[in-house]
């Protein structure tokens, strides 16, 4: 997991008619994949068949823009954060103002893109981008139009010197994972924890304390990772998210792959301290 912030190599700005000579330009295509050469990012896109260009600032002293093609092949960004951890950190906040400019629907007809809010949904006028914040405004009614973020909670569970884990019906590749939920509306962060244990593996959990967090841009979620101690009842899991749960000593952990999550350092810091 990166503990960098975006803002060390980053000063955030936007605009639809900005243009420039020297730039960095964040190029994905319908598929959220990043367009490089030789690794490294685009810095010419007049021979590239763009769909908008969209300015957000400064990247490493350079203009970066948000680009969106046509175009077959790209990086996904976790095969970034495997080569080049900056650029990967600075593409996750690319990549979710892309999908929030645009709509993945062709309407039809190849080559036909659509703004997502290109319109305002309340009055129907054409929209503008704000001059300071990333939101789009209507000048008509004054309904203003941010990307989305789900807010999601990840939470290490300690029972003396161990560490629950659980197998996910999704899941594919990773035997065992963190319990993991995404905020309902009305409930607090600390109410998500609880009730996501509790529907999951049918425990209930003390000393509930906040570690860090993480943009996490598969699709769109804001990762709030937590700790908490074992208090009662018997692991029972739902069987339909969870399929199996256990506890784990230190040892016994089966690691991910990779360490681009917060879950990945939610593990590491159990292990840590055991």
């Amino acid at each position: 997991m990166i503990e960098k912030s975006v803002y060390e190599d980053y000063e955030i700005k936007f605009s639809d008619t900005y243009t420039s000579d020297d730039a960095y330009y964040f190029i994905f295509n319908e598929n959220r994949e990043l367009l490089l050469e030789n690794k490294e990012l685009i810095t010419d896109i007049s021979e590239l068949n763009v769909n908008f260009s969209l300015f957000i600032g400064k990247y490493k002293d350079k203009d970066c823009f948000v680009v969106n093609s046509n175009f077959e092949k790209g990086f996904d960004l976790r095969e970034v954060y495997e080569f080049n951890k900056d650029l990967y950190l600075m593409g996750t906040k690319a990549v979710l103002v892309n999908d929030w400019y645009i709509s993945h629907q062709f309407c039809g007809r190849v080559n036909d893109w659509y703004i997502s809010h290109q319109f305002c949904g309340r009055c129907g006028a054409k929209t503008q981008i704000d001059e300071k914040d990333m939101m789009l405004k209507c000048p008509e009614c004054g309904q203003m139009h941010y990307p989305r973020i789900a807010p999601a909670i990840i939470v290490a569970i300690r029972n003396e010197d161990k560490l629950l884990m659980a197998q996910h019906s999704y899941h594919e590749t990773i035997r065992y994972a963190l319990i993991a939920g995404f905020v309902e509306p009305g409930e607090s962060i600390e109410e998500a924890v609880h009730r996501e244990v509790s529907e999951e593996v049918g425990i209930k959990i003390k000393n509930l304390k906040y570690l860090k967090s993480q943009s996490w841009p598969f699709p769109n979620s804001l990762m709030l990772g937590f700790e908490a101690e074992y208090d009662s009842g018997d692991i029972k899991v739902d069987g339909d998210e969870i399929v199996k749960a256990k506890w784990f000593k230190k040892d016994e952990i089966i690691r991910y792959s990779s360490d681009i999550s917060i879950s990945d350092w939610l593990i590491q810091n159990f292990i840590d301290n055991n």
